[in-house]
């Protein structure tokens, strides 16, 4: 059953506001699942279900849709990824994600359960297993290995490939071959770099390793075969690039890498082992991949999707059978983008992620014998595609030249002339992008009647690393800049009504909401910040801490700790001219509630108004629903009182 959203706005002389409160409703719930994947033998669906402060991973039969089995963690834990390792048997990796905002950090933590929901064991945590008389296990208090999924060994019904990493700052890791049956782990091959990641190839050799030492220059090795030497065919520091393998061709001859380049976006490119010789398939003149393509068998890279002004996805050898069945299937959701989830072993039935700007996501069942392709689970069905605003492409250019990119979302009643608008930079900052998709606070901002404009400044991934390193140490600077020049750009557009603009944000975006009112005070009616951080020179300490890593990260990054007071809205209170709204989690670690707490007494101090939200037991962004309700309805409050726009019911 599809519940029906209509986002009706009518026109008024001052602009667009909406004629109706908005339903939070809608733009609170959880997705009813996230990610799906089919069983080999395509009896079973393997889906991520999304509850309150945890993602369940579900075992669900293909004829009825009837729950089998599950693998559920403890609060704050959410499935990282999964993986059918025979037509009975998943493995699960668990990660830490505490709060809506923050991004999952993997604990190394593997489980599994067959079908039927019999023989669910956890298979590795850095605490460590043991069973008492088969029946028990335990977790030990000692730290030990954190262990990742590297290949599931198609063929090998019994055992997979891990990284297993030592519990230590910048450790060298070892792959292992591990039985999914009884953890037994055999020690397969180790690596001269730290922190490496590696790619095996058809026949389940690992044969890339990719990694940094303290000093985080990527370096890239190769070896031919098991038991032979790594050789180092990449240096970043030497070469001024960094390469990252991608996967074999189906006959292994070719190995497939993503090359940075000195300027623009990335390439992908095929090598030659035996002979060096290297030769370019795919780039795009403005952005990076977005997404590699593989093959059927969910290992041969065939392809990459790229983000623009949509996805477009481009391939290796178009005459090939999956491209084909790419481009037949583009004919068919010609306003949605799609991609190959995975498919049964006999390649008869294939899974489908329908999804675009306008709809957060679609699986279809698609039977590559009868043409047929039947939609079976909805993320959140009760969003009308046709109903809800598209967020178009645009392009601008820096103060300094720099070309920028970003997307625009507006309400689908046409305005009178310009909209009251809000800029919402994003987190991050480095390597996140803004992309076309279907974005909740953008959607939710259009419902209330504003212009949304999401700005991949400068620092943003997506468009090649000379343009995610202009960002390097910019913070409330040259970054901050484009923000400002992309509020200008839409005034001069006739996007945005200048008296009625307010600039709003999350983590970075937080940071950066509150520096531009501190940068730009006539250019903002008012400024939100959510768990964002305020204190430069505290985020340098806090980063600092710990592994040389992330000393060098603070460096590179954020600059020298001693020049970033004056970078720091904390100290730039007596600049803000305009209201400002702050909100927190108690239990934010990533940016920690002091920030927000020190910014809201400078503000008091200097006089300017000053509104709070803050909820000791959240982390980085609200998890429950009552209270990211509340946050919703405090936020479209707040930028109703300064721009005219809709409140929540």
């Amino acid at each position: 059953m599809r519940f029906w959203l209509a986002l009706f706005l009518c026109v008024v002389s001052a602009g667009v506001r909406a004629a109706d409160a908005v339903d939070l409703t809608p733009y609170v719930q959880q997705d009813v699942y996230e990610w799906v994947k089919i069983s080999p033998d395509g009896k079973h669906f393997a889906v991520t279900k999304p509850l309150e402060d945890r993602t369940a991973l579900l075992i669900l039969r293909r004829e009825d849709h009837a729950f089998t089995a599950k693998i559920m963690g403890g609060a704050d834990s959410v499935v990282d990824d999964f993986w059918w390792a025979n037509d009975e048997r998943v493995v699960v990796s668990l990660s830490r994600k505490q709060g809506s905002r923050d991004e999952p950090v993997s604990i190394g933590e593997l489980h599994a359960v067959n079908v039927d929901g019999k023989y669910s064991m956890l298979l590795a945590s850095p605490y460590g297993v043991r069973e008492h008389a088969g029946l028990v296990t335990e977790v030990r208090n000692t730290l030990e290995q954190m262990v990742y999924m590297l290949d599931p060994l198609a063929g090998d019904t019994r055992n997979v490939l891990v990284s297993a990493v030592p519990v230590t700052n910048d450790p060298f890791v070892r792959v292992e071959k591990l039985d999914i049956y009884n953890r037994n782990r055999i020690r397969i091959a180790e690596v001269p770099v730290r922190r490496a990641s590696f790619i095996s190839d058809q026949a389940g050799e690992v044969r890339f390793a990719v990694g940094a030492n303290v000093d985080n220059i990527s370096k890239l090795y190769y070896r031919d075969a098991r038991g032979e030497d790594w050789r180092l065919i990449n240096d970043a520091g030497s070469s001024g690039q960094r390469r990252f393998p991608l996967g074999f061709s189906a006959d292994g001859k070719l190995a497939y890498l993503q090359v940075e380049q000195a300027s623009g976006p990335d390439s992908i490119v095929s090598w030659d082992p035996v002979t060096g010789k290297e030769v370019e398939l795919l780039r795009d003149a403005v952005v990076d991949p977005y997404q590699i393509l593989y093959d059927l068998d969910g290992k041969t890279p065939i392809g990459a999707s790229f983000m623009h002004e949509r996805i477009s996805n481009r391939f290796f050898d178009e005459a090939a059978r999956t491209p084909r069945l790419y481009r037949s299937l583009e004919k068919v959701f010609v306003h949605d983008a799609v991609r190959m989830t995975s498919a049964t072993a006999d390649g008869r039935y294939v899974l489908l992620f329908v999804w675009g700007d306008r709809n957060n996501g679609d699986y279809f069942l698609f039977d590559t014998e009868q043409k047929k392709a039947d939609r079976i689970f909805s993320r959140r069905e009760w969003f009308v595609p046709t109903q809800v605003p598209p967020s178009r492409l645009v392009n601008f250019r820096a103060r300094d030249g720099m070309q920028l990119h970003g997307y625009l979302t507006e309400p689908l009643t046409a305005a009178n002339g310009p909209r009251p608008m809000v800029l919402l930079p994003h987190g991050g900052p480095f390597t996140v992008f803004d992309q076309w998709r279907f974005d909740d606070d953008a959607q939710l901002l259009a419902a209330a009647g504003y212009a949304v404009l999401r700005v991949n400044y400068r620092g943003s991934g997506n468009y090649g690393r000379a343009f995610t390193d202009a960002g390097s140490r910019e913070w409330g600077a040259r970054m901050q800049d484009d923000l400002a020049d992309a509020t200008q750009w839409a005034i001069k557009e006739g996007v945005a009504d200048r008296e009625r603009i307010c600039i709003y944000g999350a983590s970075y975006g937080g940071y950066a909401a509150l520096m531009g009112a501190a940068r730009d005070p006539g250019l903002y009616r008012c400024a939100a910040g959510y768990v964002g951080v305020y204190d430069l020179e505290l985020m340098h300490r806090d980063t600092s801490q710990g592994s040389g890593s992330g000393r060098t990260w603070a460096a590179d990054w954020l600059g020298d700790r001693r020049e970033l007071g004056a970078r720091s809205p904390v100290n730039l209170a007596d600049r803000i001219k305009v209201p400002v709204f702050l909100a927190a989690g108690g239990r934010d670690e990533r940016a920690p509630i002091e920030h927000s707490k020190r910014m809201e007494r400078a503000l008091k101090r200097a006089g300017v108004p000053v509104e709070t939200l803050y909820y000791p037991n959240e982390g980085h962004g609200f998890y429950t629903e009552p209270h990211r309700r509340e946050y919703y309805a405090r936020l479209l409050g707040f930028l109703g009182q300064h721009l005219g726009g809709a409140t929540a019911k």
